[in-house]
């Protein structure tokens, strides 16, 4: 029977929808016609399963050759089609039996050689894949990848013929194991070299347990840069659900994934002249960008108000629902995107707006339109925003070190530990209906808090963020009840708006 179907996988977004490769051989004039919505990768394939095909052995079928990637409505992309294609190719030619193929899927890009080369997408494909039950073959160099998700059996092979020898029974190939270790210890810098700026650290310790974003302001050379890039090594490592999730969207993305790394948690750092696109996704692939590449971990603005502002706004919606969808004419593709915001930014332009030594050269046109880079609505759903202030001559030659990222680490894991025993959650994901049941405040407390919305017209949203700051700082103490100290932190570091405006702060 001139006919075979082999089946494989598209990748959309992290999903990763089922595929069939229909081909089919009639007579007529050689040919050989590829349809079913292929992009100019896949289109190309042509010519590299034919020379394949060839430089292993096979004969390439001088027929009317058809090859129909199902279903024809779902844009096919990248060269992972390969290998399924020359396998349909040589079962419709009766160069391979075909009574296995039905409990394989395949996924590969062949040299001309026949040699198998990587592809993207490997993980969430194994995924679904387990999912419907079947056996996985893919390239050696990522089959460790798709080897992380357990509910599928993965084979790898090097070689178009060691996939044709495993299907024939000749030489099976063995499935592959990958055993995950946890990896407890990371090798960010230490928040020990760190000197001063105790309300910093403390804030930073307070959004790590329970999952918050942040923004630091402050001028030049306070060591706004140097507490983000510490952030991480404070944060304990991911779950396993949580790391297969990250590890889905590492494994979907342009960048290379190591599997030996697939519990650490992502710091995502992009340059302030990136694009909508490259922070909320996009492009000609529809890519995932920062702002998914980040999820599960830390996405670090650094110079915050430098990114533009249409940038900037892309992300308000994550920082709200935890997902973000890349919208096009053909397509909608929905990415997670559930991350910590650190940012940092200077008060002024040049950075020196307020400093007692008077050398800001801003007007005072300029230091409002570069605030006004960063909207009401996108600063109403940053949990903690603080001024990072200048070190004085006395704590910059006092030496000591402060507490080590492990001792805060630890800290962090027992308050997120409460977290997830009481509801099952971060703090910072904690929903509006259940505030009321894990941020119980008595008659001071609830006054305390009246007066602050009152006083500083804060919204409902940025209401509700200050009593997750207030859980979390409990959770920290390791007290059941938040206290009115509690609350009274909480308050403090919403920074601008709730401080009067004084000299040298920054009021937006």
């Amino acid at each position: 029977m001139a006919f075979a179907v082999v089946c494989s996988r598209a990748l959309v977004g992290v999903a990763a929808p089922l595929v069939q490769v229909e081909v089919h051989l009639a007579n007529g004039l050689p040919q050989f016609n590829l349809v079913g919505l292929p992009d100019t990768e896949v289109r190309e394939s042509r010519e590299r399963v034919r020379a394949a095909l060839v430089n292993c052995g096979f004969q390439f079928p001088a027929r009317r050759v058809t090859v129909n990637l199902a279903p024809a409505d779902l844009p096919k992309q990248s060269s992972r089609f390969d290998l399924p294609i020359a396998l349909g190719i040589l079962a419709a030619s009766g160069q391979l039996t075909d009574s296995a193929l039905h409990l394989y899927e395949f996924a590969g890009e062949l040299a001309l050689s026949g040699a198998l080369r990587t592809v993207r997408g490997a993980l969430p494909m194994a995924v679904a894949v387990g999912k419907d039950g079947r056996k996985f073959v893919l390239p050696s160099d990522c089959a460790e990848q798709g080897a992380l998700a357990r509910s599928a059996e993965i084979f790898a092979a090097g070689h178009l013929m060691e996939v044709c020898r495993h299907l024939s029974g000749e030489r099976l190939l063995s499935p592959l194991h990958v055993e995950l270790k946890t990896q407890e210890e990371a090798d960010y810098p230490d928040m020990a070299e760190v000197r001063g700026q105790l309300q910093a650290r403390r804030a930073l310790e307070i959004a790590a347990a329970g999952g918050h974003h942040i923004l630091m302001a402050g001028p030049p050379g306070t060591g706004k840069s140097m507490l983000a890039a510490r952030f991480p090594g404070i944060c304990p490592p991911l779950d396993p659900q949580e790391a297969l999730e990250v590890a889905a969207i590492r494994s979907a993305g342009e960048e290379s994934f190591s599997t030996a790394q697939w519990q650490r948690r992502p710091f995502r750092q992009p340059h302030h002249a990136a694009t909508v696109a490259a922070l909320a996704g996009g492009g000609p692939r529809s890519a995932p960008g920062e702002a998914s590449l980040a999820h599960g971990g830390i996405l670090h603005l650094d110079e915050m108000a430098e990114f533009s502002r249409n940038a900037l706004e892309a992300l308000r919606e994550p920082l709200e629902s935890g997902v973000i969808t890349v919208s096009r004419a053909a397509r909608k593709i929905t990415y997670p995107a559930r991350f910590q915001l650190v940012g940092t930014m200077n008060p002024c332009p040049c950075g020196f707006y307020g400093q007692p030594s008077g050398s800001c050269k801003c007007s005072q046109q300029q230091v409002d339109r570069y605030r006004r880079r960063i909207s009401g609505p996108l600063m109403d759903r940053i949990d903690l925003i603080l001024d990072v202030p200048s070190l004085s001559a006395w704590e910059i030659r006092q030496n000591r070190e402060g507490e080590a990222s492990a001792v805060i680490r630890k800290r962090v894991g027992q308050a997120m530990q409460r977290q997830k025993e009481r509801q099952q959650q971060s703090n910072a994901r904690l929903p509006v209906d259940a505030l009321s049941r894990h941020v119980v405040l008595d008659g001071p407390g609830q006054d305390m808090l009246f007066r602050a919305a009152t006083r500083f017209s804060l919204s409902a949203r940025a209401v509700h963020r200050i009593l997750r700051v207030a859980r979390t700082v409990a959770d920290l103490r390791g007290d059941a009840r938040v206290s009115v100290a509690d609350l009274a932190e909480a308050i403090s570091y919403r920074g601008w708006s709730c401080r009067e405006a004084q000299p040298g702060s920054l009021v937006f």
